[in-house]
């Protein structure tokens, strides 16, 4: 009878403790601490570090307006390869050998282009350029990743798969056998590709490169006071007033992501600020990131842009542009609500809330990968 009596009151004694614990916790989250605890967490530990392969799409005239590819493509990791192998030859002083390099790199775009309209016409399993004959499309087949993995790969540019394709690139780029006539005349891209691979060495990766363009990432719409009128909530006003001082300071295009784009547009209209590029297909901070990517990529490149959301917001979002090969500056636009001082309050468990729901979707992010929608 004793001893059982000892082991209950142990077991009070420690359901006490954790309640006290969990107590403590409560006030603790209540407080301004520990919003301001994972959100210093969250910048020292999410890396932002740019994927080089991946920057290379975004580098100013690295893709000229006929060659405007999707990075992650075949054409697009052709274009890699060209110009890896055109890096070689020019640092071996083997300058004869351009041309050829040239010629082979034509015709490896149109064998890219066949294999695309064949299996546009046949509607079937893609097929690896080059290599992929029957028997590889079958194992295609199998093999074929779930369209979530798909995506995670294109934002990795540096997937196994894609190393795999541009080794292949450059080995044909390298080997393939081919005809010139001697009296063809040399093409004047082969210049201009020259002193892109020129330009880009001279580039010191040390040195942070002044902003191509602003980002402002939505943070949701809301019902105006008649209850009839969509328009910006608090999170993307606030975000859309630093906007204005930013842009004042750096008079840069400004992209607006998300789906409240067009409503964020009219908002900046109201106060004599036109942005013209709109990305207003994303439903989340990864689609925010992969498509305004793309958009940018599409429009000459921005190796470096000025980011506006919130704090909370900041250390996720400036990752996945990383990896997108977006490097940002990061200006942080205020909450809705304002933290007291030192005493607990209801406005501190808003931005407590903020930073829980931001610190478990980064490590969701990093544990087990992004999920993206394909881009249309």
């Amino acid at each position: 009878m004793k001893k059982k009596t000892y082991w209950m009151v142990r077991l009070v004694q420690i359901a006490a403790v954790l309640f006290a614990l969990l107590a403590c916790l409560m006030v603790f989250i209540y407080t301004p601490f520990y919003s301001q605890l994972i959100v210093k967490g969250l910048n020292y530990f999410v890396p932002v570090e740019v994927n080089e392969v991946a920057a290379k799409s975004q580098k100013q005239a690295s893709l000229s307006d006929q060659d405007s590819y999707e990075p992650g493509s075949d054409m697009w990791i052709a274009r890699q390869a060209y110009l890896k192998v055109m890096e070689e030859a020019i640092q071996s002083d083997n300058s004869q050998n351009l041309t050829l390099i040239q010629a082979r790199y034509k015709e490896l775009q149109k064998i890219i282009e066949e294999d695309q309209q064949r299996e546009a016409d046949e509607k079937e399993i893609p097929a690896v350029p080059l290599l992929a004959g029957p028997a590889a499309s079958e194992a295609s087949m199998e093999d074929a990743p779930n369209p979530a993995q798909k995506v995670k790969d294109l934002l990795e540019l540096n997937s196994s798969e894609n190393k795999e394709l541009m080794a292949q690139y450059i080995d044909f780029l390298k080997t393939h056998k081919i005809e010139q006539a001697a009296s063809e005349p040399v093409d004047e891209q082969i210049f201009k590709d020259i002193a892109l691979i020129q330009d880009q060495n001279k580039q010191k990766k040390d040195t942070k490169s002044e902003p191509y363009a602003i980002i402002v990432l939505g943070g949701g719409l809301t019902l105006d006071k008649n209850g009839k009128d969509i328009i910006v909530n608090n999170y993307t006003r606030l975000r859309l007033e630093t906007t204005l001082a930013v842009e004042k300071q750096y008079q840069l295009p400004i992209v607006l992501s998300g789906v409240e784009a067009p409503y964020m547009q009219s908002w900046l209209k109201q106060h004599n600020v036109d942005a013209k590029l709109l990305e207003d297909r994303s439903m989340n901070t990864c689609e925010n990131t992969r498509f305004s990517s793309l958009l940018l990529q599409k429009k000459g490149g921005a190796p470096t842009v000025i980011l506006i959301t919130d704090r909370y917001h900041m250390p996720r979002t400036r990752r996945l542009f990383a990896l997108n090969g977006i490097e940002t500056i990061p200006i942080e636009a205020p909450m809705p609500s304002v933290m007291t001082s030192w005493q607990p309050s209801e406005k501190n468990y808003d931005h407590s809330r903020r930073a829980n729901y931001e610190m478990l979707a980064t490590m969701r992010d990093m544990w087990f990968g992004t999920e993206c929608r394909e881009v249309p």
